[in-house]
């Protein structure tokens, strides 16, 4: 989900991937919590590598069938849902990934120079987490995409 070229990791899957053989990819759906996520973080974050793709695209499905093309068959698509427990707020959700979370982290490193960024990222967390928690809990949805080699 992570690699920038979307084009050539997909390209590489298949390349190492025998003809029948099964690719499976589960990724965050840009619409999801995750997705949504990002897209916070996209103005505080610096530039992409050219070329780059964002993460959560790998969980679009026009998107991975474009990659594959005719590479593969049987190209499946489920949506699934994480249930996150544990969360008491959006500050605790901000808080624990901005500890723990390398996209998050490398976002606020980027602002290290920058305290009054990294405050209003800070607060633009915290309010997704605020609106996405209900009742003590998240669901974070995410993409299952499983097909075989062609």
């Amino acid at each position: 989900m992570f690699a920038p070229h979307h084009q050539a990791a997909a390209d590489e899957m298949l390349r190492v991937t025998a003809p029948g053989g099964t690719i499976a990819i589960l990724a965050w759906t840009p619409e999801g919590f995750i997705g949504q996520m990002f897209a916070t973080m996209k103005p505080y974050a610096p530039a992409p590598p050219p070329g780059a793709s964002p993460p959560p695209l790998w969980g679009s499905e026009g998107h991975v069938r474009g990659l594959f093309g005719d590479g593969v068959r049987e190209l499946r698509f489920v949506k699934e849902h994480a249930q996150i427990l544990g969360l008491g707020s959006g500050a605790q959700f901000r808080d624990f990934f901005k500890a723990n979370y390398g996209p998050t982290i490398a976002v606020y490193g980027s602002l290290a120079d920058q305290p009054d960024r990294a405050a209003e990222l800070d607060t633009a967390l915290a309010e997704l987490g605020d609106r996405c928690l209900e009742g003590g809990e998240m669901v974070w949805e995410y993409l299952l995409v499983t097909a075989t080699r062609t």
